[in-house]
């Protein structure tokens, strides 16, 4: 392998929606990754869907076409 143009793999903490944490290893620059999705939370594994609008793509849909409808 080529000397230093590998980033640094370290250990880091995990931390789960619910509060709990597990280790493992990374290149990840921080010490810790904090999730806001994961399979305790996902729809995918837990059956429950709801709507997680991070970035307020909802919002600006709903807004877009507010007053899109069917004229009577």
């Amino acid at each position: 392998m080529k000397k230093d143009i590998h980033p640094e793999y370290k250990e880091i903490t995990v931390i789960m929606t619910d509060g709990s944490e597990f280790k493992t290893r990374s290149t990840l620059k921080a010490d810790s990754l904090r999730l806001d999705i994961d399979p305790k939370s996902h729809p995918a594994w837990t059956g429950v869907h709801r709507l997680v609008d991070s970035g307020g793509q909802i919002a600006k849909f709903n807004k877009r076409f507010a007053g899109f409808g069917l004229k009577s």
